[in-house]
């Protein structure tokens, strides 16, 4: 694919991300397949407490590398959370004038939720080329840790992995399962324009992206000149 008709398919998803109507707001149903909400009561020291969580799927999340291009790999897409937390906490129909999309997009890593019975290391390698297009072998990648990723509400694993990839594994030009209806731009930045990203006083990224920054800028000084 050129880099002309990438670009203009970039475009053309951008437009259909930020294309958001009919934006309600309404209670979680008790059958959601992705959180279920509960409340945990317990007692420490002496002293009876209440604390309420989130059960939601672990994931995984990639930093690719592409070492042709020498370009890190990120993917944008419109983030419900994000967008909500930037509403006025109340119910009902969203006003997308006064709020626009583009409050919830973010610049994240390659990622996805473990919901298949297979080897973590399986299913990132499905979401890279799912997501960003490129067919990378198993070899290609090596796992950094598993962390938790929250402490308040949500205690789900993520194990964070890197992978180096070329120009050749690019097969597709990636963007999500159209089957799910997502809807994700591949993003390229050299590392020096990640660090200037990171910088910034507010990012619209995931605390993991900075932890992949120091990962990187730590691990591949080689690819930081």
């Amino acid at each position: 694919m050129s880099d002309t008709s990438d670009q203009l398919r970039r475009e053309s998803l951008k437009k259909k991300m930020l294309d958001l109507q009919n934006v309600n707001i309404g209670p979680l149903p008790a059958d959601s397949p992705w959180v279920r909400p509960v409340r945990m009561q317990f007692q420490q020291d002496g002293k009876i407490k209440n604390w309420d969580l989130l059960r939601t799927h672990d994931s995984v999340a990639i930093i690719i590398f592409n070492t042709s291009r020498k370009k890190l790999i990120f993917v944008s897409q419109f983030r419900p959370a994000v967008y909500y937390a930037s509403l006025p906490e109340k119910q009902g129909k969203v006003d997308v004038q006064q709020y626009p999309p583009s409050l919830g997009v973010t610049l994240e890593l390659c990622a996805g939720i473990v919901d298949k019975n297979l080897p973590v290391i399986e299913i990132a390698r499905e979401e890279v080329l799912e997501e960003c297009g490129y067919d990378v072998p198993v070899s290609n990648f090596t796992k950094i840790s598993g962390c938790r990723s929250g402490v308040g509400a949500i205690g789900s694993n993520e194990t964070l992995f890197y992978a180096e990839v070329t120009d050749e594994m690019r097969v597709n030009p990636g963007g999500g399962s159209e089957v799910e209806g997502e809807l994700i731009e591949v993003v390229e930045l050299s590392p020096q324009e990640f660090k200037e990203y990171i910088n910034r006083p507010s990012i619209p990224s995931p605390p993991e992206t900075l932890a992949a920054a120091f990962w990187f800028f730590h691990n591949k000084p080689e690819y930081c000149s």
